[in-house]
């Protein structure tokens, strides 16, 4: 049973990794772009995480699984607010520039 657990655990965090991929190729601009790899990316990489966690049953695994998972979910926002901030701000100034000309 404990099989059939650390299978899904893995095979839906491919999935959301794999969907963070997709989405980073394939949406239009950077917004929605930086939306895609933050969310489903964080997602399937803790997923895969708590499923080698699983599998590997060590106090010490699993409290540096816990702490990566935190340290993920902490500073992905904030790179993903940094990178949202910079293209705003450059696709202004770009409005900017082809106002005054």
């Amino acid at each position: 049973m404990i099989e059939i657990t650390i299978a899904v655990f893995l095979l839906l965090g491919g999935f959301f990794c794999l969907i963070a991929a997709i989405g980073v190729l394939r949406l239009p601009d950077v917004l929605t772009r930086m939306h895609a790899s933050t969310k489903a990316g964080v997602l399937g990489s803790s997923l895969i995480l708590i499923g080698c966690a699983i599998f590997l049953q060590e106090t010490e695994i699993t409290a540096r699984v816990v702490a990566t998972i935190l340290f993920l979910m902490l500073t992905s926002p904030i790179g993903a607010h940094m990178i949202g901030r910079a293209s705003v701000r450059e696709m202004m100034s770009k409005r900017a520039t082809s106002q005054a000309e």
